[in-house]
């Protein structure tokens, strides 16, 4: 490996010249302005190799009379002995050693400011009937969301004609002075290219995203619980710097049924049925999914006793269909005529059982 090379300097050079040379490729090559670059590293590497032999005169010597040696190499410390901070060999106006710090501190900073945001997720409810919950069905949502700008494809700045910046005064860099050291910074307004040739967006003043109104359509799957959510991908916020955009999480709300009540994938309902008919025993229509289901009512049934019809309930998500479970309610006759009156006496004179005394009963097994 010839050091001279590597630098890019005559064998004849001075020792300015050699730090000018250093500190040139020094600010091409250094890793933290290259982060994960290993080519860029291995030739940072070799260049300060280079300057520390090159920049003492005993090594220099030793170089141009035996060689690179690889002992030089294990010696190299990748210092920056020698170098005044706070003049540059071309005068007050160029850069300094300083900027090599200053402009690796802020790409550092920078990486993880310069990272794209996902965009942030959007939340909506939707109302929905309790057949649709049960059958699956389809309904609509509308949102507001940002969206990329479709004038600046989400840049925020247009095209236009090349001039100087007036931030930087054409130069790309804006300079700040600390005690003796001098940093300097790319102009952030044309980075660093001292022109610009662009401007703000008129549709988005520079903001990158608009706000839209959308309709949105979805599907509803059958069996859907009270406060289930439905994702949609991408319909949140557009992201910031080109990432992904947010989700839209739909929160569904079943509205409540007239008859049927909801458990899990069992489907409850209350039927009324006579006294004659629980007593005797009966088969009555009961309302179901399908419509009028066939249920017999043995007889002595008594008020609140439940019957379960299967696989007459709600079919779930995982395809598994539950039970129509049927509470029977008995409902008193109404007396209109002294006939009707007449057989019930008679009922209870051929049925001497007092309920009451079930009840004394009760009480005393209680206690």
């Amino acid at each position: 490996m010839d050091l001279y090379i590597v630098l890019g300097v005559e064998r004849e050079a001075t020792l300015d010249d050699i730090k000018r040379a250093y500190k040139r490729l020094a600010r091409q090559f250094h890793p933290d302005i290259n982060p994960g670059d290993r080519t860029a590293e291995q030739q940072f590497r070799q260049i300060a190799e280079a300057y520390e032999t090159l920049s003492d005169p005993d090594r220099r010597r030793r170089y141009d009379t035996v060689g690179f040696s690889s002992s030089a190499a294990q010696s190299v410390s990748f210092g920056f002995e020698g170098f005044d901070f706070s003049v540059s060999v071309n005068g007050s106006s160029a850069p300094t050693f300083g900027d090599l710090f200053a402009d690796a501190f802020r790409q550092h900073q920078e990486s993880g400011q310069g990272a794209g945001e996902r965009g942030a997720d959007l939340h909506q409810q939707l109302a929905v009937t309790f057949e649709e919950v049960v059958r699956g069905g389809r309904g609509t949502v509308t949102i507001t969301r940002q969206e990329h700008c479709a004038t600046c494809h989400g840049a925020g700045r247009l095209a236009a004609a090349e001039v100087r910046c007036s931030h930087c005064q054409g130069t790309g860099v804006l300079k700040s002075t600390r005690g003796h050291m001098v940093f300097s910074r790319p102009c952030p307004q044309c980075g660093g290219a001292g022109m610009k040739s662009e401007t703000l967006c008129p549709s988005c003043a520079g903001q990158q995203v608009v706000m839209r109104t959308e309709t949105l359509g979805l599907d509803i799957p059958p069996g859907l619980d009270d406060g289930a959510r439905i994702r949609i991908p991408g319909k949140g916020h557009a992201g910031a710097r080109g990432a992904e955009p947010g989700d839209l999480f739909v929160t569904v709300r079943v509205q409540p049924h007239p008859i049927f009540r909801r458990e899990g994938a069992d489907l409850h309902v209350t039927v009324p049925v006579a006294i004659h008919e629980a007593a005797l025993g009966a088969k009555i229509d009961v309302p179901s999914l399908e419509g009028p289901a066939k249920l017999r009512v043995p007889p002595g049934t008594q008020s609140g006793q439940r019957f379960r019809l299967r696989d007459r309930g709600v079919t779930t998500r995982d395809e598994r269909r539950g039970d129509l479970v049927v509470e029977i309610r008995l409902v008193l006759p109404r007396l209109l005529d002294e006939r009707s009156k007449e057989l019930l006496r008679e009922f209870g004179r051929i049925n001497p059982d007092d309920v009451r005394a079930e009840l004394d009963h009760l009480k005393r097994h209680d206690g």
